[in-house]
Parts: structure tokens; sequence; C-alpha cells
């Protein structure tokens, strides 16, 4: 019997998403309009916050794209903010917008020395505690110096790389033939077991290096987005940020490895997952079978992607452009020089980027909510309200509270300004500034990993092609995350308490 014309709409919305939560956005876009009228802007907003975070914590469902772009759409209508105030939230963050454009197809253009590198290591290092802390202070170091999005972006594509080979060969498919990794299908019975040990060690590598990318990128100017913005309001260069910061990053950096260890020791919050043995052989013949292929012409291909990788590596460190044109030109380098000339091949570069770039646009709509309604003005005034030598701890605590439920560069945009608005007007000293500017950073940068919303990279990671693959959820991704939260939110809160 074929479908009435209103049951083929209610089927077409949302898709294949289950009925319960087509339901709810259904009610959601009904009950905004409500809110607004009987309890005011004010309310609206913050249900709205609520509501967006409930589509990013059920990514697996259904792509937060379309019902977070719903919520996003009404909420102009409504009036909680504007298209003027939705477009200089994005002119503001057109960095990070350049950077996922750009540098994470660059990315795309290097999987094979990537894998190539990461392969050898899996196949060589048998400790997990050792894996896992290369990749955890792998990921610290880069994000210090390049950006914590091209850092994920690397985690991503190795990631992929190393299931794909394994989905194929667990399917019982030769190496050479096509494969659609993200159907289990034709795992063979026998297989199941590891596919699925297989997954949870890459998830627990994918998560130590993601709050890798925390560690490391709260140190320097350029580890964050926020960090270059409050060191131009601070007036710090590259070296005084990096001592400013010092007495909270460094010993925060040492427990977080710390924990590492601990949490592949203990097994807790779903780690300690081993390489399964078969896996492990598999990877091996691999990385022989690829040994094997190499011709002058692949060879030339790795040569041409590491000496591009340490292009790359300097521009970002230097800050010769911004990220993203640093990215550009990586494409243009690496497509040249290897040859890869036809469009349809460099468009397959930007499928994993663009719709996480189309999902930022949306998050800064909400994030243009945030700052018409000032719903995080009552917190603001209590802190600096509060006395002289209470404020750097409630700073810390309140940006890490709002950065977990918002976004961070907003966050420590707020308050830079407000506490620099302070000293212009002679209110606090320029000494209390820098303890109060070093509080801003790393609450933006350490709580925040709470959730995945809390930082864009942890977003990238839930919103990525490797998340459904390794059964990685917004909730599991808040659980693994959660030893992490309470060790770097304590260490981090008692050094600005007491090393500052």
């Amino acid at each position: 019997m074929k479908p009435s014309l209103s049951q083929a709409f209610g089927r077409n919305f949302l898709g294949a998403s289950p009925l319960w939560y087509k339901q709810i956005i259904l009610a959601f876009l009904i009950i905004n309009p409500i809110v607004l009228v009987v309890l005011g802007p004010f309310v609206a907003g913050w249900l709205l916050i609520i509501e967006f975070i409930f589509t990013l914590a059920m990514a697996l469902k259904c792509y937060p794209l379309q019902p977070g772009g719903l919520l996003a759409i009404e909420a102009v209508v409504l009036g909680l903010t504007t298209p003027e105030g939705v477009y200089t939230e994005v002119s503001h963050n057109i960095e990070v917008i350049l950077l996922l454009m750009f540098m994470v197809a660059g990315i795309y253009f290097m999987k094979d020395m990537l894998l190539f590198i990461f392969n050898k290591l899996l196949v060589k290092v048998k400790s997990k505690v050792v894996i896992s802390l290369i990749f955890s202070f792998s990921a610290a170091l880069l994000s210090a110096f390049l950006d914590a999005l091209t850092v994920t972006a690397v985690l991503i594509s190795v990631g992929v790389g190393f299931y794909s080979v394994y989905h194929k060969a667990a399917s019982g498919q030769s190496s050479n033939k096509a494969h659609d990794h993200g159907k289990d299908d034709s795992i063979l019975p026998v297989n199941n077991e590891d596919l699925n040990e297989f997954r949870s060690f890459l998830r627990d590598l994918l998560m130590h290096g993601a709050v890798g990318t925390a560690l490391g990128g709260v140190s320097t100017l350029v580890g964050e987005p926020q960090n270059l913005l409050i060191a131009k309001v601070a007036g710090w260069d590259f070296i005084e940020f990096f001592l400013y910061v010092a007495p909270v990053s460094m010993p925060v950096l040492v427990c977080g490895l710390l924990t590492v260890v601990v949490l592949e020791k203990t097994a807790w919050f779903d780690y300690g997952a081993q390489l399964p043995d078969t896996v492990r052989d598999i990877l091996n013949n691999f990385e022989k079978e690829e040994s094997q292929k190499h011709t002058n012409k692949t060879k030339a291909q790795l040569i041409v992607q590491g000496v591009v990788a340490i292009i790359l590596v300097l521009s970002l460190a230097f800050h010769v452009a911004e990220v993203g044109l640093v990215g550009l030109m990586v494409i243009v380098l690496l497509t040249s020089f290897n040859g890869i000339i036809e469009e349809h091949r460099i468009g397959h570069a930007f499928v994993e980027s663009l719709p996480f770039t189309a999902l930022l646009v949306v998050f800064f709509t909400i994030v243009s909510v945030i700052h018409s309604q000032h719903l995080f003005q009552p917190v603001i005034d209590v802190v600096l309200n509060m006395p002289t030598d209470r404020q750097p701890i409630m700073l810390f605590i309140a940006n890490g509270l709002l950065s977990a439920i918002s976004d961070n560069v907003f966050v420590a945009t707020v308050y830079i300004n407000e506490i620099k608005a302070a000293l212009d007007a002679g209110t606090i000293t320029r000494e209390h500034f820098d303890t109060l500017a070093i509080a801003v950073n790393t609450g933006t940068n350490l709580p925040s990993v709470a959730t995945p919303n809390g930082q864009a990279a942890f977003l990238f990671l839930l919103t990525s092609a490797i998340a459904p693959l390794l059964r990685l959820s917004y909730g599991k991704m808040v659980w693994m995350a959660l030893p992490y939260t309470i060790v770097l939110s304590i260490v981090g809160g008692l050094c600005v308490a007491y090393l500052l």
C-alpha cells in the first residue's frame, strides 16, 4: 500500500532517524515560540541551548546540521538573534571556517604518509600504555605549535585508515578490491569479536589524542583560537604567553599524561582495550604488502608528502599566514606534485570537512543568540563583583562551565574584554589583569573537555566519519572524557589558585 502524501512528508522529514526523535524536534519547534511569549527571550534562549546540545548528543541518530539548523532558523525568525548578528559571529570566526575548509582537505592528501608512519608504530610498539602515551603526547606537542583541529584531522585520517584495512580483511575481501567499511553485513562471524575489540582500541587512542590536543593547545599563543585573542588583548608575544601560562599548563600536562597511564592500567571508563593479535598480523601484512607495492612513483609521492608536512609545520609554527590559507597551500602543493589534477579526485578531500563547516556556522548562530540575549551576563557580573583574591579561581570555574556548553572562543572574548575594560577603568592593576587573563585562557581550554561541544576538536571528532564506525557517541565521549575533566579541572584550578 502506497503511503499517503502526509505520510510521505512525515517519512521524508529527517529521513531515517527514529520517529521519537522526529517528534521531539517538532516539539522543540512548537514549544520555543510559546516559551518566548510566556517566559521571555532569556528563558527561550537558554532552552534553545539545551535543545541544540540534545541534537549534538543524538548525532548518531541524525547528523546535527539538520535539526540544529532548523532550531537556528527558528531563532532568527523569532528575533532571538538577527541575520546581521549571525554574520558577525561567522566573520569573527572566519579563521576556523577557513581552517576546516582547507586544512582538513589538505590532511586528506597526506593520508598515505600518515598511515605508513602510524602503521609502523602500531605494529612495532606492543605496549598499549606506550602507544597511548605516544598518541597523547604527540597530539599535545603538535597542538602547541599547529592547531587542535588540524591535529584531530590527522587522528581521524589515521583511525579511518586502520579501520578500513582491518574491516576489509575481516570481510574476507582482497586488499585490492573496493570495499564499504561503513557496513558490517559482510563481516565473517569469526571476526566479530576482534572487530569490536579493535573498535575499542582505536576509540581509546582517539580519545587520548583528542584530550592531548587540549593539553598542548592551552600552552601557546597559536594552540587555540582564543589564545591568540587573549594574547592580543594582553599584549603578550609567543614566549611571554608560554611563560605566563606555564605554571598552570605544565603541571596539567604532566597530570594529563599520568592519567593516560592510570586509565590504561586500570581499564576504567572503558579504556584498556588491547590490539588483537589477528588484527596486528593483518596490519603487519598490510605494511609488508604496501612496501612491496612501492614503485618509484609511490616513493616520490611519499617524499612529496613528507616535504610538504615539514613546510606545513614550519608555516604554522611561525604563523606565516592564517591556518586555513596554509591549508590551501598544502592542497595546491600536494595535488600539483603528486599528479592529482582531476576535479572529482580533489572533491573527495572536502567530503569530510564541509558538513562540519556548515554545522559550525549553525553553532555560531546559537552563539549569536547567547550574545544577543546576554545569557551569560549574570554569571559574568557575579564573578567580577567578587573579592579580588577569589576572582582568578572563580573565573577559571565560570569559564570552564560556560565553555562546556557554549563556544570557548566566544566565552574567552566576553571575559577578556570585560577584564580589559576593568583595567582601562583603573578598577584592577596590570598584575591582577595578567592573572585573570591566565585564568580565562586555562578556564576555556581545560574544563571544556567535558563535552564534545566544549571544544571544536571534540565536536569535529564526534561528527566525523570515524565516530559511527567506532560507536563513539556523545554520551560515550562524555564518559571517556570524564576522568580527564576531573583531573584537568582540579589540577588547573589548584594551579590558578596557588601558583599564579
